[in-house]
């Protein structure tokens, strides 16, 4: 029963980083949203917030696996 106390405490740990990377992962996106120019090509514009929207999303789905690996939680 020991180790089950210790896995929580790696699961709640890995949930608490998790949260961090999140907070980290909208943060960059934010800044690279802001920084897109709408002054000459609109479509261009449009196909880099898409790419970024993808990139993010992708990115928010990995930092479960991410924080789990790096706090070794199962």
């Amino acid at each position: 029963s020991g180790h089950m106390g210790q896995n929580y405490l790696k699961s709640l740990s890995a949930l608490g980083l998790q949260a961090f990377l999140i907070i980290i992962c909208v943060a960059i996106y934010a800044a690279l949203v802001r920084n897109i120019a709408v002054t000459s090509d609109i479509s261009a514009a449009i196909w880099t917030c898409m790419g970024y929207t993808v990139l993010l999303c992708f990115s928010l789905f990995k930092t479960g696996s991410l924080a789990k690996g790096i706090l070794g939680a199962h």
